[in-house]
């Protein structure tokens, strides 16, 4: 192979040189055709080398694969968190939770075990781990109903059902904020009532001008939406405008900072880590009253995904918040998980929280002991 190239080479050599000292010998009274005539033969050589010789494009690409590894992996890991399945409620086995009142084995799920999930090396988090990783931190949670729920997973977690069942009663007052300090690993939780997209809005504008931002926020809204505007058009306008707000706190740059030649805000020190609790799947026939199944059908409900889908809020398409997809999961768990059409177990909402976990865990670089 080595002696077709040097062949080739010497050949070209002949090809371009020889003719182009004849042109210049014999045309050097015009300068025009004879600079037309070197670049002709110049590019016919070109154009016969290229095959011994490795294309730019390809070079390109090879650079691409080699360069961003760890970027293609995090990415992945994180799109496979959702991969889940949860087991029929007929199946009791060492690990189900046994309840002796209903004789009945409680839900179970688990990611579904195949080669790329198990490499990513998701865990459910116990207590400790759950603590270490939350140790010190202020978590914020915004939103209805579902978001509530994602609370009461989180402090189970945190703090056992015993101590969850203390503060029950002050978590769920109708439409009313929550604050609780969890002494033992220092963490800090608020539960924001914000039903609406237009509340979480106005939540995220208060830390405009702020010099303390929560480390964790989890948000979500839609239902009240739904139910009470019930325009498409309308919700979609306001998660454009979340977004907007949302990133006005994100960090940027000090060049772009000072570039109006203004005063900028004070940003985040430290990296937020930002969640979207996505609606659950309606089951219209089973909802309480005529009005939501009037106005919560399934196909206002996927106008309404595709709105947010769209908005880019999402990181899932490029936007600042990880969806923590509570549509998927409480689909997965089935009519069965649900006795209202709208809320689901508590199976459905403590596997959110340990997508979450384990989000927190890939961008964090951390394994659990």
């Amino acid at each position: 192979m080595l002696g077709a190239v040097q062949l080739g080479l010497l050949a070209a050599c002949v090809v371009l040189f020889v003719p182009m000292g004849m042109a210049g010998w014999h045309l050097s009274r015009n300068k025009m055709l004879f600079f037309s005539c070197a670049l002709f033969i110049t590019l016919a050589v070109g154009v016969h080398l290229t095959p011994y010789f490795p294309s730019i494009s390809a070079f390109l690409s090879a650079s691409e694969v080699i360069s961003t590894p760890a970027i293609l992996y995090h990415d992945s890991c994180v799109l496979l968190l959702h991969r889940v399945v949860y087991k029929d409620v007929r199946e009791c086995d060492v690990d189900s939770n046994f309840d002796d009142n209903e004789n009945v084995c409680k839900r179970s799920w688990d990611w579904i075990r195949n080669g790329e999930v198990d490499d990513c090396e998701f865990q459910k988090l116990k207590k400790s781990d759950a603590s270490d990783l939350l140790n010190g931190s202020w978590v914020v949670v915004a939103g209805d109903s579902q978001s509530r729920l994602m609370v009461v997973s989180l402090l189970e977690l945190i703090m056992g059902s015993e101590g969850v069942e203390k503060i029950k009663g002050d978590l769920f007052k109708r439409h009313s904020d929550y604050s609780v300090m969890v002494e033992e690993i220092g963490m800090r939780l608020d539960f924001v009532w914000a039903p609406y997209v237009a509340n979480l809005t106005e939540f995220m504008t208060r830390y405009k001008g702020s010099k303390d931002f929560p480390d964790i926020v989890m948000m979500g809204a839609g239902l009240w939406d739904m139910l009470h505007v019930n325009n498409v058009t309308e919700f979609g306008v306001s998660l454009r405008v979340l977004r907007d707000n949302v990133l006005s706190l994100l960090p940027v740059s000090s060049s772009l900072d000072a570039g109006d030649g203004g005063v900028s805000e004070p940003k985040p020190s430290h990296l937020l880590h930002l969640f979207w609790v996505g609606m659950p799947t309606l089951i219209t026939s089973m909802l309480n009253t005529a009005e939501k199944k009037e106005r919560m059908t399934t196909a206002m409900f996927s106008s309404y995904d595709n709105e947010l889908a769209g908005s880019n809020l999402l990181r899932q398409s490029g936007g600042p918040l990880l969806k923590l997809d509570i549509g998927l999961l409480s689909e997965f768990c089935g009519p069965h998980c649900t006795s209202d059409g709208m809320h689901y177990d508590e199976v459905v909402y403590n596997t959110a929280l340990q997508i979450m976990l384990n989000a927190l865990l890939i961008e964090s670089n951390q394994k659990p002991q």
